[in-house]
């Protein structure tokens, strides 16, 4: 017998909260009827300043195939957090984590983009990826290199060898999913593989906190930009370089602001 599942959770707790995140996202867009249109990302609505999609399809699931697929397969990686031996572990995991969510998703655009405007496939400017399986297939990669020896467990019974698994999955997910998206699960394969081989590294927490501060700055500046919710204590407005925004906070009730303008070359001294 294993170990029960209350030991297994404090063993991953960022894998088990990052599970829970999910699968509550997933019962609200079911709850709502939220479809790919409204959370997914695609070429189309990165270039419309939907930045803040890049995050939201990442957490946000559809079909529930695909969330138990990348559920478990995730329960399973979960491993990493508790092989701080072998340069791994807790923080390792959280840190590489935000890289993956990020620069998998810069990958699919910039695929895309290629595949618009030089190859001419205009079916790409449309194609709408949701889920988490760009991270779940980086960190696949990650511990096929690091701990070659490992296994995969899937939907509780499938057992994969961790060394074949990422591109095992690749065909197995394109099978059970057909609407899955290749490109998603290959820029995460990518990722993967460059944070193993040491072509990515360096993070440690105060880059990690750096960049997911400034990740939810743009989350929060796209979505109120792109109108998609009102964001009522937030207000955007042009100053004298149009391309430059001035950010203004409004406290409730009193009418007061915090402004941050941006200044314009030149135009300050420091004293």
């Amino acid at each position: 017998m294993g170990e029960p599942l209350v030991y297994e959770i404090l063993e991953k707790p960022a894998t088990s909260c990052i599970i829970g995140i999910c699968c509550a996202i997933w019962f609200y867009i079911q709850k709502k009827n939220i479809g790919y249109v409204h959370v997914g990302l695609s070429y189309e609505t990165a270039i419309d300043g939907h930045y803040w999609r890049i995050i939201t399809s990442a957490f946000s699931h559809i079909s529930v195939i695909h969330l138990v697929f990348n559920m478990s397969a995730l329960w399973s990686l979960g491993v990493v957090e508790s092989l701080d031996h072998m340069g791994l572990g807790f923080e390792f995991y959280l840190q590489y984590t935000l890289v993956l969510v990020l620069l998998s998703g810069f990958l699919v655009l910039g695929s895309y983009h290629i595949l618009i405007n030089r190859f001419k496939f205009e079916y790409f400017r449309r194609v709408t990826a949701v889920g988490y399986s760009c991270v779940v297939f980086g960190w696949m990669t990650i511990l096929s290199v690091k701990q070659p020896s490992s296994k995969l467990n899937l939907f509780g019974f499938l057992s994969l060898p961790i060394s074949f698994a990422p591109f095992e999955s690749l065909i197995f997910t394109s099978i059970i999913v057909p609407q899955a998206s290749f490109l998603g699960h290959l820029s995460g394969i990518v990722v993967g593989y460059s944070i193993s081989w040491g072509l990515i590294h360096g993070m440690n927490n105060y880059w990690a906190v750096s960049i997911l501060g400034w990740t939810a700055l743009v989350f929060v500046l796209s979505l109120k930009k792109s109108g998609t919710f009102e964001l009522d204590f937030l207000e955007i407005e042009s100053v004298t370089d149009p391309s430059l925004p001035s950010v203004r906070f409004l406290a409730a009730g009193n009418g007061r602001t915090l402004r941050m303008s941006a200044f314009t070359p030149g135009g300050s001294d420091m004293v």
